[in-house]
């Protein structure tokens, strides 16, 4: 994979991923600004020793920066949570570290067969008309989603974690040649993960590979969309919650596993409170905790069965978590940020070889009930 050529465009990459300033950069390794940016330019190259002292600024291996070239994401085709709230130099690094997953899932592929991409393009459907849809071509009836992340996975969508250092994204998502591609922010409660994955399958699915998934509309319809395919009409309907109280909604909000907000806000648009109570019950769960949290949830945060298959595959072919984030030229800790939340990696020493064959994946579908 590496040669001993300096990818110039791989040291822009490792910096805007970290989202590191040229100034902060070449302060932190002694040298002028002006080195740097020759050096992104392609005009000159670091020494062994240099290059060592911005692989540790930059977490990175030194072999990083001697592997093929590697390009942003278009700002443009990455749908953001909460795009407003980040800076342009979070944006950068959540996009470089949202390339550097898609390079994972593709060297992934070479070895495993993964399901294929099944989202349908629903672009300007009613976000309530689109997620019943889904549902139906995907087989998951009315009823509470169980299984959400395997779910997704099942029907092609590459699901990986937000690393640490990224926090303030919430979530993220984009088409790679065709292949979906969802980032979520696996700190947040299992509740509010979920509600972020099926809001990033509302871009995927109404705003397509050709649409710029951003903006104030797109965000309402993408929030509509994951409302009514985590909690159906004929589902929601049906649980007798008309005049709901805000102790109703703390009880029944299990049934779909969603937060308390997002079931009042549910119960609202489909007129089975009024509005002065869905304000009421707003203000009452505020109160309680529930705006940013799931006071005395016992819900568990869903896991990928794509990634824990392929690991342990891997570990199998004595290619430890290790040696598959040395392919990438990361240190395991970098590595095993893509994974966060979403797999327990264990990293189990040294090992060699890798598997030689591609053999399906299969993950649960999600349940109904």
């Amino acid at each position: 994979m590496t040669s001993r050529e300096f990818i110039p465009s791989r040291l822009e990459f490792a910096r805007k991923r970290r989202g590191t300033p040229r100034t902060k950069l070449a302060e932190s390794v002694g040298l002028a600004p002006k080195t740097i940016q020759r050096w992104e330019a392609g005009n000159g190259e670091p020494r062994e020793d240099q290059v060592a002292a911005l692989a540790q600024q930059l977490r990175v291996l030194p072999e990083f920066f001697y592997s093929y070239e590697i390009d942003q994401l278009p700002d443009a085709a990455v749908s953001f949570r909460a795009l407003s709230k980040m800076s342009a130099s979070e944006r950068d690094a959540a996009t470089a570290a949202g390339r550097l997953g898609v390079e994972v899932i593709r060297w992934i592929e070479g070895i495993f067969k993964l399901p294929d991409n099944d989202v349908p393009s629903l672009t300007g459907w009613a976000p309530e008309l689109a997620a019943d849809a889904v549902r139906e071509r995907w087989g998951l009836g009315t009823g509470p989603v169980k299984h959400l992340v395997a779910t997704c996975e099942l029907h092609g969508i590459r699901v990986l974690a937000v690393a640490p250092d990224y926090r303030s994204v919430d979530a993220f998502s984009f088409y790679d040649a065709g292949t979906p591609f969802v980032f979520l922010n696996t700190s947040k409660t299992a509740e509010r993960i979920r509600f972020d994955l099926a809001h990033e399958l509302g871009h995927l699915v109404l705003h397509g590979e050709h649409e710029c998934p951003q903006g104030r509309v797109a965000e309402q319809e993408a929030n509509d969309f994951a409302s009514a395919f985590l909690m159906s009409r004929e589902s929601v309907l049906a649980a007798g919650l008309v005049g709901a109280t805000v102790n109703d909604v703390i009880r029944a909000k299990s049934r779909w596993q969603v937060s308390a907000m997002a079931l009042a806000r549910r119960l609202d648009t489909l007129g089975l409170i009024t509005d002065w109570v869905y304000r009421s019950i707003c203000i009452e769960l505020s109160k309680k905790g529930f705006r940013s949290s799931e006071p005395g949830s016992q819900l568990v945060p869903e896991s990928s069965q794509v990634l824990r298959k392929v690991l342990a595959a891997l570990r199998s072919n004595g290619m430890s978590t290790r040696k598959l984030a040395a392919q990438f030229g990361l240190p395991l800790t970098e590595f095993n940020s893509y994974l966060s939340g979403l797999v327990v990696v264990a990293e189990d020493g040294a090992g060699s070889g890798g598997a030689s064959s591609r053999p399906r994946l299969e993950v649960i579908r999600g349940g109904h009930g």
